[in-house]
């Protein structure tokens, strides 16, 4: 099982962290390792004084493929859930001066939490999945997976050109704009958009 991440998906998002905006999906990854899931808290990691969330739409592929056309894209996803891509932001920077890949600072032990899937048609895939996050009951981010620049077709179709898919692979895709950071003692709750409201699908707590 691979965790395939998107950076810099939604142009608020890369512009609030002064990235330039990309032209074409920026991938990297995080090892199993990094899962957290059943709601488990996030203990602040030691390493760094930091810690940023990111919350995304997550897709579980479906089949097992590689340089998957454009038009048989759709068929490799059809679930999805609420996740959270924690960054070490300040290892990220250092690394970023570096030229070093980000994984230190995306990839550490829980830095992938994740809520449990869903149909992706629940959320009535043609109008997006739309998702927001809370910080200590504040809407901090808040989106629809139409608006990224990379649509989830175009992710398959280019990140299968790499890495095969394979069933049960998860693929993050992407922040919006309102990333942040999280302190000992936050509490933070995904929610998506599924059949016609918004579901509350996730609870992390920091420690």
């Amino acid at each position: 099982m691979k965790i395939i991440c998107i950076g810099r998906n939604y142009v608020a998002h890369a512009k609030e962290l002064n990235n330039p905006v990309p032209e074409s999906p920026v991938v990297f990854m995080k090892p199993p390792s990094a899962l957290l899931v059943n709601d488990k808290p996030f203990y602040y990691p030691e390493f760094t004084k930091d810690i940023h969330y990111e919350a995304e739409v997550v897709l579980k592929v479906c089949k097992n493929g590689r340089h998957v056309q454009p038009e048989f894209a759709a068929g490799y996803y059809d679930q999805i859930a609420f996740g959270i891509d924690f960054t070490a932001r300040d290892l990220q920077e250092e690394c970023k001066k570096k030229g070093h890949p980000w994984e230190i600072a995306k990839g550490f032990d829980g830095s992938a939490v994740i809520s449990s899937f869903f149909p992706i048609e629940e959320a009535q895939r043609s109008k997006g999945v739309e998702f927001k996050m809370r910080k200590n009951g504040e809407v901090v981010q808040h989106a629809n997976t139409n608006d990224t620049l990379f649509s989830f077709d175009d992710i398959i179709v280019y990140v299968s050109k790499f890495f095969k898919l394979q069933v049960g692979d998860f693929i993050y895709t992407g922040t919006p704009a309102g990333v942040g950071p999280v302190q000992i003692g936050d509490k933070l709750e995904g929610f998506l958009y599924l059949q016609e409201r918004f579901e509350h699908v996730l609870t992390c707590d920091v420690r």
